[in-house]
């Protein structure tokens, strides 16, 4: 018989905590194995020790190595371990913010960048089609909520393609000027125009998939509409259909006209003197 202590950390009260040992007791059965049995005390570790008979129906237990000491004995303290991160909430950002954020606005991309605009991983998609804004972390929270209520008991997976990595900051009613900014409020995410939020792919039928993003795109501020995979990207406002190309988009509008185009405009001469000029000088 070998016995061996390790403390484990129980809630004594709600504010206080304290050691308690634990006596663990190793035996041997008779097929050869570890047997154990936890008491609160020596004495009653001894009055309970199994006999001959129930040796046999003890649970195994492990080798026990060394005593362990400190919050680590205690199961509720210890992590497994994984070759995978952990799992990354898209409503709060990794790391706090070292500066206040300004209130701002999303970009625009003028230079003819397409990021963003069509679907990567899913076979439909909900992408905003009035314009840019702000939309705060509870109401993409909503969102989703909305497409997997709807979609529930269904064999399906959901992207997210922004995140709500913006804070902001507000101040009371009826404050004076100055005084800083502010405290936090809430996350929010900066989504320009044309910007595909959610991503849907599964054993959906595309009329299950459009009545779910149409319910989040109600919960959601602004106008939404329905993508799917394979659909022309976007250029700011403007689908880059059948015959409408990047280039042609940077072309001008219209050609200058007949009238301009012949006649050339001169550099005013520097022989004639100015009107301002006095001719007595």
């Amino acid at each position: 018989m070998a016995t061996a202590f390790r403390p484990v950390l129980r809630p004594c009260s709600r504010r206080h905590w304290h050691h308690q040992l634990i006596l663990i007791v190793l035996t041997n059965n008779a097929v050869g194995r570890k047997c154990y049995q936890i008491a609160s005390s020596p004495r009653s570790a001894l009055r309970s020790f199994p006999s001959k008979q129930s040796v046999s129906s003890c649970p195994t237990f492990p080798p026990f190595h060394k005593p362990c000491f400190g919050l680590q004995a205690s199961p509720r303290w210890t992590r497994n371990f994984s070759s995978t991160s952990r799992q990354s909430n898209w409503l709060v950002p990794k790391r706090p913010e070292k500066s206040k954020s300004t209130v701002g606005r999303p970009r625009m991309p003028t230079g003819g960048s397409v990021r963003g605009t069509t679907i990567v991983w899913g076979d439909y998609g909900l992408r905003m089609r009035d314009h840019d804004r702000r939309v705060s972390a509870m109401q993409l929270k909503i969102g989703e909520e909305t497409i997997r209520r709807r979609l529930r008991g269904m064999n399906y997976k959901l992207y997210t393609r922004v995140s709500a990595n913006i804070g902001v900051y507000t101040k009371g009613n009826e404050v004076r000027m100055g005084k800083g900014k502010g405290k936090f409020d809430y996350w929010a995410s900066r989504i320009p125009v044309s910007r595909v939020v959610f991503e849907l792919k599964g054993d959906l039928h595309e009329k299950v998939a459009r009545e779910a993003f149409r319910l989040a795109g109600h919960k959601l501020p602004g106008l939404w509409e329905f993508v799917k995979k394979g659909d022309p990207p976007i250029v700011g406002l403007t689908k880059l259909e059948p015959g409408v190309t990047l280039q042609s988009l940077k072309m001008a509008r219209r050609e200058p006209s007949s009238e301009i185009r012949g006649t050339s405009i001169l550099p005013p001469s520097t022989d004639t003197p100015p009107m301002t000029a006095s001719s007595s000088l």
